[in-house]
């Protein structure tokens, strides 16, 4: 059927209404690869009760925004979701997006302007995670569009040219007999001359056959520092390394700071905005005390500690908070904890000046938002990853005292529906 586009939504996809009936509006269809305002033929593919989802058959009015695709693989690959139209529509997208994000869910219309941080949009993923076929023959790659088919690619746009040609590499290895390997993820350091390679292996592989294949992918990929094979199953919870060849972490050498990062630790994706994030932090911040929670390996502890007299810095993985305590300053003291247990067990002792939360996509939650607003800071600063629990958590924190001071969006995501943003929070 023909629709209309009325605006697209947090997720990549463009909101269209079937026609009212009797019963009152027509439900929500969702579409994915449209713009607004464009008058697309829908083909219906899912129907809810309150909503159904469509695919895009045909254009019949574009957008004056729509662009020829650069990549290949888009529409079919489920990575990208805005390489139909220009970057710098791309960011009035997201600007939109998270305004109606505060404004639906956390009642808040944003009175403080948006800075937005734009970056390069192509090449700037410095972490790529490859999907690995090994039967009828070797393949690396992105699941389909809403599949868990692998999508066999021979370079990805978005990812550094050293990725693309560690990519061109494994693709040269098609002849290795490597049964084990499910997932194969690429990190290059800040000027892209070095990568370190983590394997994800069969919940049954052995040491043995796990040390075969980190040496075997090792050789195989030029400027490889080195390779670490990690249990499947347990990845997710605590990663079990199985086995390594050559050099098992990374230096990051940002303009702001110098981070250790190990196979297994988490770092921030985008190499062209690492120092632009960090910035909208940190510039202007000073005091006695900080406390950074969800501290990662201390991307933002490095630089506070240069403008506070003490941080304290909290995170729960054992693999980053060892490269946290590796890359931390001596007024640093770097924790091993749960964020919400630790807020538990030192309310009403620490008195900081400024916390920072950095939290996964699932957000702080009521707990650790009330237990922000029992602590006091003057001064919050909020790093998310997705405005729908940034907007949630947001409105704790209103309501317990705060108010926004500033507002960024930092887009570490180009051609994705993926935004970061920071907000500045005082009392």
């Amino acid at each position: 059927m023909q629709l209309t586009i009325d605006k697209l939504i947090y997720g990549g996809d463009g909101l269209a209404r079937l026609p009212a009936n009797e019963q009152g509006p027509g439900k929500a269809v969702f579409v994915p690869f449209v713009l607004d305002g464009e008058s697309v033929d829908v083909a219906l593919r899912e129907q809810k009760r309150n909503f159904a989802r469509g695919e895009l058959e045909k254009v019949l009015v574009p957008s004056p925004r729509r662009v020829e695709p650069l990549c290949p693989y888009f529409q079919r690959c489920g990575g990208c979701h805005y390489q139909h139209t220009d970057y710098d529509h791309q960011l009035e997208i997201k600007a939109a997006i998270l305004k109606e994000n505060l404004r639906r869910i956390a009642k808040l219309e944003l009175e403080s302007p948006l800075t937005v941080h734009p970056s390069p949009p192509w090449n700037y993923r410095n972490r790529t995670r490859l999907k690995v076929q090994t039967q009828p023959e070797f393949a690396v790659g992105y699941y389909r569009l809403n599949s868990h088919a692998l999508l066999p690619i021979d370079h990805c746009p978005i990812s550094s040219p050293l990725i693309n040609r560690a990519i061109a590499a494994l693709n040269g290895g098609r002849s290795h007999d490597w049964p084990q390997l499910d997932e194969i993820e690429l990190f290059a350091n800040a000027d892209d001359s070095q990568l370190l390679v983590e394997l994800d292996c069969a919940p049954d592989t052995s040491q043995s056959a796990a040390q075969t294949l980190a040496e075997g992918i090792h050789k195989l990929i030029p400027q490889a520092a080195g390779a670490a094979a990690f249990a499947s199953a347990a990845r997710d919870r605590q990663p079990q390394r199985l086995a390594s060849s050559g050099a098992t972490e990374l230096l990051y050498q940002s303009q702001t700071a110098s981070y250790r990062v190990t196979a297994g630790a988490f770092f921030q994706t985008n190499r062209r905005l690492v120092d632009a994030l960090v910035t909208a932090v940190t510039v202007n911040r000073s005091g006695r005390t900080a406390l950074d929670l969800f501290a990662g390996v201390g991307l933002f502890s490095s630089v506070l500690a240069r403008h506070f007299e003490k941080v304290v810095a909290v995170e729960a993985s054992p693999i980053s908070h060892a490269d946290l305590g590796y890359n931390s300053p001596a007024n640093v003291k770097a924790v091993r904890a749960m964020s919400e247990q630790y807020l538990k067990n030192v309310s009403g002792k620490l008195p900081p000046d400024l916390v920072v939360v950095d939290p996964p996509r699932s957000g702080l939650g009521e707990t650790v938002v009330h237990s922000l607003v029992t602590l006091g800071a003057p001064r919050i600063i909020y790093v998310s990853c997705d405005p729908a629990t940034l907007s949630r958590d947001l409105g704790g924190l209103l309501r317990g005292g705060y108010r926004i001071e500033q507002a960024h969006l930092v887009d570490l995501f180009p051609q994705t529906y993926h935004l970061e943003s920071v907000f500045h929070l005082v009392r």
